[in-house]
């Protein structure tokens, strides 16, 4: 019979089939198992296990305030800083667009945040139209995370199925390499 070594460091005989035997007889599952993990042959590291030990203490609203204090931050330092005043070369700057002149894949998507939150959605979209249409369902994704972790909420789930997901990275690709393009019309997605 192999050995298998959960992440709380047990050895057990037999991995998963282990664990369903002591289900049946009322034993306590193990971390792994309780999270869907499945067993891992080598012991993990110190990191991962005090990651383990620390998630299985952490209320479960703390990862939803952590999210909503990082995303405030992120606003707060866009109203404040105010990317559409800066020049080209301004601290923080893309490495890319200041070593090449062309613009990433996310170029324009800090101006595109600060003109949302002041209302302005033609700039908004000037700076950076996937950003623009991508705010609505990560705010609605967000929602419904918080609300089912903090007050049971049933949400409707969206549904983002491998192919949906490979044709909006296939078309920020294609966004990426369309506003690099020096003539008109795409020119005017440059900024």
């Amino acid at each position: 019979m192999t050995s298998v070594v959960d992440p709380t460091g047990v050895d057990r005989p037999g991995g998963a089939a282990s664990v369903a035997a002591d289900a049946e007889v009322g034993a306590p599952a193990p971390a792994w198992a309780a999270a869907g993990h499945p067993p891992s042959v080598h012991q993990p590291d110190r990191l991962t296990r005090f990651v383990y030990r620390w998630s299985a203490r952490a209320p479960r609203w703390l990862a939803p305030v952590t999210a909503l204090g990082c995303i405030a931050g992120a606003v707060g330092y866009t109203v404040i800083s105010d990317p559409t005043d800066s020049a080209a070369d301004a601290i923080p700057s893309c490495l890319l667009k200041l070593t090449t002149g062309l613009d990433c894949p996310g170029c324009g998507g800090t101006r595109a945040a600060w003109y949302l939150l002041h209302g302005d959605l033609p700039a908004a979209a000037r700076h950076h139209l996937l950003f623009v249409f991508a705010v609505p369902f990560l705010i609605y994704l967000y929602v419904a995370w918080a609300g089912r972790t903090w007050f049971g909420w049933r949400l409707p789930q969206l549904r983002m199925t491998p192919a949906a997901v490979g044709l909006f990275l296939g078309a920020w690709l294609a966004f990426s390499v369309l506003r690099n393009l020096p003539w008109a019309p795409f020119s005017w997605l440059y900024v």
